[in-house]
């Protein structure tokens, strides 16, 4: 604080022995054990947050950590990731160089990409050296700095990584949520900061006055509250006044004028534009906003820093403390804070700066009807909709807010308006801005504009019904553009994919295909192309289904997964193998989560049990992360059944009941039907068949869409559980279904296998059920063949044919086994045992819970490379995997081996005799 009473030394320190002795610890922690951890300091402003920061991350520096601190600005949370980059691209030696950073922020659009290509930066620099990551005054930080922050400590737990925050205590703030993502996954620690004691007041006093504490002194410090930055400022402004008489300003703002008035007008000045740009500001977008050239205002700025007001980095101007900057900001007149605010939106933007740079002032300056903010709103949203789309729905409605009441300007800000909170999630807010909009009478083509932008909200909230009413009375009228009557048509016929006359839907989405084309409208197109891939998976036409998703994964390649499990359902697992490898690494290009459901899909029909709920699961938590929850209903019911197919009841019940709480937030039917079944699944599991069957025709009840998107690969089941049950009109019904499936699917072998298991098991013919054991031995899924070599062998014991049967189950629990079918594996062993067989191996080893012995064949491959010191980008690399999909897997390794860091699972598997 050189210049207002010469240097504070370590007064900020004063009183904070113990809270610094708990981050010293931690800082040793981590460095010890190689593992992650996270402090968040917290404290009212001028509290010392930030002085224990930093004394914190000199500590670590000194103990051989790669340090990187930076600080969050209230007038530059609207930035993506501008307050995490302000601590990775800065210190001795920067996570992430500009360029790097700018590549990367360039490179994609995509918040989970952005996130895991940080924590590969991070995870390699950590390879070497600890790493301290500091953000002070996280309670600013920007949307996708915060989500970074809800990821990465979690992410990088495994890797000597110290995530250090300073906050104000707000219950339900960004650092709450940071915290809260952290807990449980590695150490946590608050660090409250409290007022001073009069003790510890006193040593600063002398600290800053260089002089004993007297009566005026112990008055300015009672007057402080304990709060060392305004005893600080206090004390200097006594320490500038000398023996004067004049009374002690008793509030930080009166104290900061005190101080001000010694300041030349110019200088003054020059703060207060500083203090409208922000804590940190460029030097010459003051001086643009002063109107004076640079060189001018070089005294001012030299006279700002004597006097311990500024600090100067080299690269930006920035206030010693967010109060100072306050405090001189609170002096400016409100009339005259929102001009300057709107005369900096317009330098910054004449400077060409991003239109992101100029929002925050373009939120303080603006007034309704500004149509200038309007437009600079609408750029900036579309800049950021792609990394923070709920940022820019708050843009956009903010734009909403300014637009004029009436005109063409409001209802085209309306449009996007729409389109933004869809695609952040807010479709409650989306439609009823749309209504809102619908009930003042826009023109015709405006009317059209509107429900077509509606539609998207209306198919993601499921309201298919009412999606279909808005097009089609909107369709009715005439005088559309053709683009937007290819819209309407293409949305049209997309809601009539899940009704139950699907032929009328392939019409209408064949006709708005035609539409789409003549209009040379892409997102008609892409609308059109979609719903028809859903008409034909409904209808059970598999290879349509694929031509569909094959075109609209060649009109836009966020479609990728669609195509991906189109060729599943065709039994091509060569190409939809070849797709997912071509996609690994690049995936930033398309929806993650989706990917992850299609490669959990390609590894489930593969009878790889491990990989497959690996993939879901990770699939899960990236929808989680986005807060966009497409999947987790049908992931959690096939984790579920492959939780029954092992034997472990107790995880599969925690699926179901998982399911059925997701089931609650999106309640389609197809969710609705999957839940439905997986109750079959696990009444029957319960021995409850009336309660199977029960849930089996609710199943029914949803209509012909379940019938082949539900029951493809598990209709088999759902017959047996109605013979069972004495349902033999029902079986008639199931295997009727599977018949319909095979002749719409001849050329698909698992199509025509389980439609002939399934006739065999209604009519107990064990001819028909061995065609299907021949049928199958073409299918590429080794769980659907062992399921068909257990039925073929129950019906030839009845037979009285042992010697065929006993082949047959031999074969059917040597594949359950494999694939880790552990409980399906058992059922079939007992049949072998009560046949007398001499031939049943003994029962396959469970995997313990704990231990090397428990992890999978893919939680080893990682463990091993992990081990010899690969980061997870590298090992993703290695087994051609998503780096997620690692993640995932070694989160399980570190549970299963009770290990918290990479270099103790290094130690551990150095240890083992035989790995």
């Amino acid at each position: 604080m050189a210049g207002a009473g010469g240097p504070l030394s370590r007064s900020g320190l004063r009183g904070r022995e113990a809270e610094l002795e708990e981050l010293q610890a931690l800082i040793t922690s981590v460095a010890r054990t190689g593992s992650g951890a996270l402090a968040l300091i917290q404290g009212e402003p001028g509290i010392g947050k930030t002085t224990l920061l930093a004394e914190a991350a000199a500590r670590a520096g000194a103990a051989g950590f790669s340090v990187g601190v930076g600080r969050a600005d209230e007038l530059h949370h609207i930035v993506p990731l501008s307050s995490l980059a302000s601590a990775v691209l800065h210190g001795e030696r920067p996570l992430l160089s500009g360029d790097a950073f700018a590549d990367l922020a360039r490179g994609h659009d995509q918040r989970i990409w952005l996130v895991e290509r940080l924590a590969e930066a991070i995870e390699a620099r950590a390879g070497s050296v600890p790493v301290l990551v500091g953000l002070d005054d996280v309670q600013w930080a920007d949307a996708l700095s915060r989500f970074a922050l809800q990821q990465l400590p979690t992410r990088l737990r495994t890797s000597p990584v110290l995530w250090a925050l300073t906050s104000r205590r707000e219950p339900s703030g960004p650092a709450e949520e940071i915290l809260a993502a952290a807990a449980g996954g590695l150490p946590t620690v608050t660090v409250p900061l409290g007022p001073l004691s009069g003790a510890a007041l006193g040593q600063l006093a002398g600290d800053t006055l260089g002089a004993a504490v007297d009566g005026r002194v112990r008055a300015v410090l009672d007057g402080a509250g304990g709060n060392p930055f305004l005893a600080v400022e206090m004390l200097a402004g006594l320490h500038g006044a000398g023996t004067s008489a004049e009374a002690v300003p008793s509030g930080l703002v009166v104290g900061v004028r005190g101080r001000l008035r010694s300041l030349r007008p110019g200088t003054l000045r020059f703060l207060r534009m500083g203090a409208v740009l922000g804590r940190g500001f460029g030097f010459q977008d003051a001086a643009a906003l002063c109107g004076r050239p640079t060189t001018a205002l070089i005294p001012a700025l030299e006279e700002a820093v004597r006097a311990g007001l500024l600090d100067d980095d080299g690269d930006r101007l920035v206030f010693r403390h967010d109060l100072l900057r306050q405090a001189v900001y609170a002096d400016i007149p409100p009339s005259a804070r929102r001009a300057l605010h709107r005369e900096a939106a317009r330098g910054l933007v004449a400077a060409g700066r991003p239109t992101i740079d100029a929002v925050p002032h373009v939120l303080r300056g603006a007034v309704p009807g500004d149509e200038e903010a309007v437009a600079l709103l609408r750029r900036a949203a579309e800049d950021v909709l792609s990394v923070t789309p709920g940022q820019a729905a708050d843009l956009m409605t903010r734009a909403l807010d300014l637009v004029p009441a009436a005109g063409p300007l409001r209802f085209a800000v309306g449009e996007r308006t729409i389109v933004c909170l869809t695609r952040a999630g807010r479709n409650r807010e989306a439609l009823s801005a749309g209504d809102r909009l619908l009930a003042e009478r826009p023109p015709l083509e405006t009317f059209g504009r509107l429900q077509a932008a509606l539609g998207g909200t209306l198919w993601t909230m499921d309201l298919t019904d009412e999606l279909r009413r808005r097009t089609e009375a909107a369709l009715a009228v005439e005088g559309f553009a053709p683009e937007i009557r290819a819209r309407l048509a293409a949305l049209r016929a997309v809601a009539l994919s899940r009704g139950r006359d699907l032929v009328a839907a392939r019409e209408a989405g064949e006709t708005a295909l035609g539409d789409a084309i003549a209009a040379g409208d892409r997102e008609a197109h892409v609308l059109a192309l979609s719903g028809l891939g859903e008409i034909a998976l409904n209808a059970g036409e598999n290879a349509l289904a694929l031509r569909r998703f094959a075109a609209l994964s060649a009109v836009d390649p966020v479609f990728l997964p669609e195509e991906v499990v189109a060729h599943l359902h065709m039994d091509d697992f060569g190409s939809g193998g070849r797709l997912l490898l071509g996609a690994a690494d690049g995936a930033g290009a398309t929806r993650q989560a989706m990917m992850l459901w299609a490669q959990g899909q390609h590894d489930l029909g593969l009878g790889r049990l491990d990989d497959a709920e690996a993939g879901f699961a990770t699939m899960e938590r990236l929808e989680d992360e986005v807060r966009v929850p497409v999947q987790q209903v049908n992931g959690r019911v096939i984790r579920s059944r492959i939780a029954l197919l092992r034997g472990d009841r107790e995880a599969a019940r925690e699926h179901l009941d998982a399911a059925r709480e997701r089931l609650a937030v999106k309640p389609n039917p197809g969710n609705t039907a999957a839940v439905r079944f997986l109750e079959a699944v696990h009444a029957e599991a319960d021995g409850d068949t009336g309660l199977a069957v029960d849930r089996i025709r609710r199943v029914q009840r949803e209509g012909s869409l379940m019938r082949w998107r539900l029951l493809r690969d598990w209709v088999d089941a759902a017959v047996r559980m109605s013979l069972r049950a004495g349902e033999r009109e029902l079986a008639e019904d199931l295997a009727a279904q599977a018949e319909a499936h095979a002749e719409r699917n001849p050329s698909v072998p698992t199509a025509r296998g389980i439609a002939a298991q399934a006739r065999g098991l209604v009519d107990e013919d064990p001819a028909r059920l061995e065609h299907a054991v021949e049928l199958l031995g073409a299918s590429p899924r080794p769980l659907v063949r062992a399921a068909a070599c257990a039925d073929l062998g129950q019906a030839l014991l009845t037979a009285g044919r042992k010697g065929r049967a006993v082949a047959a189950l031999t074969r059917a629990r040597d594949a359950f086994a494999e694939s880790g079918a552990h409980a399906a594996a058992a059922l079939v062993r007992r049949a072998l045992e009560e046949a007398g067989s001499g031939s049943g191996r003994a029962a396959a080893v469970r995997r313990p819970v704990q231990g090397w012995g428990a992890l999978t064949a893919s939680e080893r491959k990682v463990a091993n490379l992990i081990a010899q010191g690969h980061t997870n980008r590298s090992a993703a690399d290695v087994l051609v995997v998503s780096p997620h999909t690692v993640n995932t897997h070694l989160t399980s390794v570190f549970r299963k081996l009770s290990v918290s860091s990479r270099v103790q699972l290094a130690n551990l598997v150095a240890a083992l005799p035989d790995r």
